[in-house]
């Protein structure tokens, strides 16, 4: 298993790169997401995922740990391979897949090329329950720190559960909020900020 390349890169593309480490170049396909990130670099480390198949063995290569995970949570699900994932995380972001996949946001999937109505059902279908699982856990622990220091939080996120909205959603976006404005206590102010986010 390679977990990571450092290296010179001496060939650059939107989609590919080769990064030479020991004397060897190795050619790492990457999505166009971690390409603006490294972009102007010279030298590069990448987190990276190892496809081997019968008759072929590819590198991918990942700016971040978030991208990474999704990539390999994609790539779990049956009939999307290695390609459609890679084409869904050039489309998005690991968060905008991460959130579309959540929220059961079929639209936002499908502007990915080559994602059609049924591949995005299938990931949704498989990957949901996972991704909830682990932005739940993240989310909860944020929330019970900030409901500690913020007890309008607590009040805003029942009412927008009220309101029907996503909890993970509502969590993010008053996480969010209250980053940007740590001093708001006005539970009614927070509402409609948050409203006006989420819709």
């Amino acid at each position: 298993m390679i977990a990571y390349i450092t290296g010179k890169i001496t060939y650059k593309s939107q989609t590919d790169l080769i990064i030479e480490t020991g004397g060897l170049g190795y050619q790492v396909h990457i999505t166009t997401n971690t390409y603006h990130q490294i972009a102007k670099l010279k030298e590069v480390k990448l987190l990276t995922h190892f496809v081997v198949k019968e008759d072929s063995q590819q590198l991918y290569g990942f700016a971040e740990a978030d991208e990474k995970v999704i990539f390999e949570h994609l790539i779990s699900v049956s009939g999307v391979g290695v390609n459609t994932a890679r084409v869904l995380l050039s489309a998005l972001t690991a968060e905008q897949v991460r959130s579309a996949i959540i929220s059961e946001n079929i639209a936002v999937l499908k502007r990915a090329k080559g994602i059609g109505p049924k591949a995005a059902k299938r990931i949704v279908l498989e990957l949901k329950d996972k991704l909830v699982k682990d932005s739940g856990a993240i989310s909860e622990a944020i929330a019970s720190s900030l409901m500690t220091e913020n007890p309008a939080r607590e009040e805003a996120l029942s009412a927008l559960l009220a309101l029907g909205f996503n909890k993970i959603q509502i969590q993010k976006t008053l996480n969010k909020i209250i980053k940007q404005k740590p001093d708001i206590s006005d539970s009614g102010e927070l509402i409609k900020l948050s409203l006006a986010q989420l819709a």
